[in-house]
């Protein structure tokens, strides 16, 4: 009888602890966390949870640009494509800066932030004149952060093998639309070391559409963007639904630019609009192929995994 009732209290406190423990887990936030997707592994040269906080809260962000962390996902976006705290990082057309202020200052100490420009228009020669401003008139934040400026038509961003990690967003569309892509991807893998990773975020098209069909509507197919990249010789690591938006139906008189942040009809159903959110996004992670016998980029730890 003492046996049957240990065996009972023993069964007892194991269904209680699971259950314990499926309520935790039911508990915990869930709005930055990649849905199921291959996330690098930590380690002790990863940005902790807190750091990554700390950044997102700081006082250099603007009401404005904090308000679309909802959309955007900056940590788990950064997250999923493996930052570490010592690399060296070009974004490509960071436009007024909204990933340049999580970036910048999160490599400050260790890495190193570089925002690559285009030289052809004056949207860019002003973006380019924001961005130094602000990187000088706040020191203690961006730190050594720099600016590099390119010809889309014959892009160069650095050295070759110079980067750990080049990461754009929301920008393919503009150079598929003017036919830059493939010369930018091949860049891309350019300036990449070997084992270093492409991060690509960009609005997705609707599942069977063809470019031709969407282009100018500022959505891109999936596989189009993928193309681009295996075409220029990276290999696809890992998709993310981290930006994905359920409730974009991406048929609107304007593209992509009909919702927010652009809201391009103005007051017309500006409500119905708004309440669908900015855009369904591709969240693609890539990686240029080590070189035969020779290990991955040291600081790029999600390129092996």
């Amino acid at each position: 009888m003492k046996a049957t009732l240990a065996f009972s209290l023993a069964a007892a406190l194991l269904l209680a602890g699971t259950a314990h423990a499926q309520q935790a887990a039911q508990d915990q936030p869930v709005q930055d966390q990649p849905k199921g997707d291959l996330v690098p592994p930590t380690s002790a040269s990863d940005f902790t949870a807190s750091q990554l906080d700390t950044v997102l809260a700081g006082s250099w962000r603007s009401a404005a640009n904090k308000a679309r962390d909802v959309y955007r996902h900056p940590k788990a976006t950064l997250q999923f494509f493996g930052l570490q705290p010592d690399q060296t990082v070009i974004e490509i057309t960071p436009g007024a800066g909204w990933y340049a202020q999580v970036l910048a200052p999160l490599l400050r100490d260790n890495g190193h932030y570089i925002a690559a420009v285009a030289d052809n228009n004056a949207e860019a020669k002003q973006d380019v004149a924001a961005l130094r401003k602000e990187f000088a008139g706040d020191s203690a934040q961006f730190g050594k952060a720099a600016i590099v400026t390119f010809n889309p038509q014959s892009p160069v961003f650095g050295p070759a093998g110079s980067a750990d990690m080049v990461l754009t967003f929301r920008n393919v569309h503009n150079w598929a639309m003017a036919g830059t892509a493939p010369a930018m991807f091949k860049a891309f893998y350019a300036v990449l070391k070997p084992g270093g990773v492409l991060g690509v975020v960009d609005h997705r098209a609707a599942t069977g559409a063809t470019l031709d069909a969407v282009k100018a509507s500022g959505y891109l197919p999936t596989a189009y963007v993928i193309k681009l990249a295996t075409d220029a010789g990276f290999k696809l690591d890992a998709q993310s639904e981290i930006n994905a938006n359920p409730k974009d139906t991406k048929d609107y008189p304007k593209g992509v630019w009909t919702l927010p942040p652009t809201l391009a009809l103005g007051d017309q159903d500006r409500a119905k609009y708004q309440a669908i959110g900015e855009s369904d996004r591709m969240t693609l992670r890539f990686v240029k192929p080590a070189a035969s016998g020779a290990p991955a980029a040291s600081s790029s730890s999600a390129a092996s995994h």
